[in-house]
């Protein structure tokens, strides 16, 4: 990917208005610092901390880095945000001058190479994530690029990789675009620390002992490279996985099981070196999340964005109540990312953080979620202890009976946000899960009635057994179930309302076969799908690892549609091998809605 021209484009100040309401340009002043005439306006002689980023500077606690930047603000520090720099010069690293602590940098919300490319290994010509929506203002392999910059700006600086790119990619791992077992990151990168997974706590325990002088090198949460004797279990080494893939289920059954019960410190060679993965740190408490979430975020793209984000305008009123994922679906790279167990947000900080909404200039009156990875999980809590756990899901292959869900404390709480003033709409964007919707008919009834904005989005992902089973799904009767109750639901509440379910192909184990059945059961059921996904093999998760090594968990040989080919063809069997007909009321909407995965918003796991 060629670098993107060195010349500084101007900011639009007139954006005129548009869905999200009047325009209003926010004053910078509201901001972090992104260059020396913001440090002189609050009075600074130097920064302490700068935070790179693939994505444009969007002050939300959706995105990631702002949010680890007002972390740091609160704790003290002085930080300052380089936002989608150029990349063939250092000028836009420097323009804070050198930080005294260290250089935080991230790919951005997505992996660059999924941000740049389709599961069919085609350009991409638009990034949610990049003023105006256009592509090629990130690099491709951006924490790699970005660490050889500051390297360059400022030699000798601590540098410390974070967010899903350096996270997933930890360890060795598949790189799908190069169709090759890749090294660590942190070792492409040559940087000092790998922070992995939501790294609040991280952050901040790294400016304070580099503040101080200390070692960084054992925290929790952590990949660093080590001269000394490898400690915990040892992975597969990268010479290994080059030679035998299937060494690369083992060693990603072997990180997944580290993050699902916080284990001891695993190692990984790498051509005489040794990458040293300490275990996570507990989630956050509710206390925690509150603190973070009541933040002055502006909910604002920076005034120096050159046209509206995208990215933004899907979040801009959305709330994020719950972190974790207890599906454990293995294509997902949530669990592995921000962990299984769950964490709430309390009720009073989710209402003051919807009543400081309110006050926007630009304010439509409808917040568009109150969710996370699961909507339906706040609330709910694990009893069991996280080393006693044998399981990978809290919900597959049925659910655990030591979650305890708490479905109707979130309707209760999604009905007290509809009564904060100023609030006309409230609904649930980032979907739900069906088969733990089934668990309280009181819910579901009351949820279907009031907060489903004519489209609900549910992941079946499949409808052939053992293809739900390689993926860790539920069995597709649930879901026909639950397609019957929701429009028994919408009807009683006199509304037209659409399911909208996320369907996977070339999945590895699926067959074209197998994409024929799912194909023949939305054509007897008259409908459409418009939310198929190709798989695309991301790094780190274990639908990865199976579809490299071309067998299941157990070793067992499964089918993998490599080329792209096969891909496309299974691919057209759901998009293009049924006519359009007339959608019934439970089933989804004819247009869908485009772009959920595309776009880098994940479906409901």
């Amino acid at each position: 990917m060629a670098p993107r021209s060195s010349k500084r484009v101007t900011p639009a100040r007139n954006r005129g208005r548009g869905r999200e309401g009047p325009s209003v340009v926010p004053d910078r002043a509201g901001f972090l610092p992104v260059n020396r005439r913001d440090l002189a306006a609050r009075g600074w002689d130097g920064i302490d901390i700068i935070l790179v980023t693939g994505d444009a500077y969007v002050d939300h606690p959706a995105f990631g880095v702002p949010l680890l930047g007002r972390v740091l603000e609160a704790a003290g520090y002085r930080v300052g945000i380089v936002a989608q720099p150029r990349w063939n010069v250092p000028d836009d690293i420097v323009a804070m001058g050198r930080p005294r602590l260290f250089c935080g940098i991230s790919a951005g919300s997505l992996d660059s190479m999924v941000a740049h490319y389709t599961a069919f290994r085609k350009r991409r010509r638009d990034d949610a994530y990049t003023p105006g929506g256009g592509a090629g203002r990130r690099p491709n392999r951006a924490a790699i690029v970005y660490s050889n910059l500051v390297r360059q700006a400022f030699p000798g600086l601590p540098i410390v990789l974070g967010g899903i790119e350096a996270s997933m990619r930890r360890c060795a791992h598949y790189d799908f675009w190069s169709d090759r077992i890749r090294r660590s990151i942190l070792l492409d990168a040559r940087a000092d620390l790998l922070l992995y997974g939501m790294s609040e706590r991280g952050i901040v325990e790294v400016a304070g002992r580099i503040d101080s002088g200390r070692g960084i090198e054992d925290l929790a949460g952590a990949t660093y490279v080590s001269d000394a004797p490898a400690p915990g279990p040892l992975l597969p080494s990268w010479e290994e996985l080059q030679s035998d893939p299937k060494a690369l289920l083992d060693a990603t059954l072997a990180v997944e099981r580290q993050v699902l019960r916080a284990d001891a410190p695993c190692s990984q060679r790498h051509a005489g070196r040794t990458i040293v993965v300490t275990p996570p740190p507990p989630p956050l408490g509710t206390a925690e999340l509150d603190r973070i979430y009541d933040l002055p975020f502006t909910r604002d793209a920076h005034p120096d964005c050159d046209g509206p984000v995208p990215a933004l305008e899907m979040v801009r009123w959305s709330v994020t109540a719950v972190r974790g994922c207890g599906g454990g679906c293995s294509f997902c790279s949530l669990a592995l990312h921000q962990g299984r167990r769950l964490c709430s947000r309390s009720e009073a900080s989710i209402l003051r953080e919807v009543a400081r909404m309110t006050g926007h200039p630009a304010w439509t009156g409808s917040v568009t979620d109150v969710g996370g990875p699961t909507a339906n999980l706040w609330g709910a809590r694990c009893t069991s202890a996280p080393a006693s756990c044998r399981r990978s899901s809290c919900l597959f292959p049925a659910l655990c009976p030591h979650l305890r869900l708490a479905q109707g404390d979130y309707l209760r709480l999604l009905r007290h946000v509809t009564g904060v003033p100023g609030v006309r709409h409230v609904r649930v964007a980032s979907g739900i899960r069906h088969d733990v919707a089934l668990q309280d008919p009181d819910f579901l009834r009351g949820f279907v009635a009031e907060f489903v904005g004519g489209q609900l989005k549910v992941a079946p992902e499949h409808g052939v057994a053992h293809v739900l089973r390689l993926m860790r799904k539920t069995d597709f009767s649930i879901f026909e179930r639950f397609a019957g109750i929701f429009g028994e639901r919408s009807r009683e509440a006199g509304r037209e309302q659409y399911l909208v379910p996320y369907l996977l192909s070339a999945f590895p184990g699926c067959t074209m076969e197998d994409m024929r059945h799912l194909a023949e059961w939305f054509r007897r059921q008259g409908w459409r799908p418009q939310q198929v996904q190709c798989f695309l093999p991301t790094p780190g998760t274990v639908a990865t690892a199976m579809f490299h090594a071309g067998c299941d968990l157990e070793g067992r040989p499964i089918h993998v549609a490599r080329g792209d080919r096969e891909r496309e063809d299974q691919h057209a069997l759901l998009v293009g091998g049924s006519r359009p007909h007339r959608q019934p009321r439970q089933t989804l909407s004819r247009k869908g809605l485009t772009g959920a995965v595309e776009t880098g918003t994940p479906p409901p796991s």
